[in-house]
């Protein structure tokens, strides 16, 4: 490990919220390739077949609180 990583690693816990979120963004960003252009297409369609399930009443949605409280456990 180099010694700019364990830098990071121990000085983590000094960090806030924000500064922790934007570092985790960056390094996502950075593993970032050439993306595959039949990715957004892909999702969209997930999208609107998740739509149509919940129009239709097949699925019923969960709201964020409830996801939340199931997270916290």
């Amino acid at each position: 490990m180099s010694a700019k990583m364990k830098q990071v690693i121990e000085n983590i816990k000094d960090l806030s919220s924000d500064e922790k979120a934007l570092i985790a963004h960056c390094l996502i960003s950075s593993l970032e390739t050439k993306q595959d252009d039949n990715v957004d297409d892909a999702w969209a369609a997930i999208a609107e077949t998740r739509f149509s399930e919940l129009m239709s009443g097949s699925v019923q949605g969960v709201s964020w609180e409830e996801i939340k409280k199931e997270i916290k456990g």
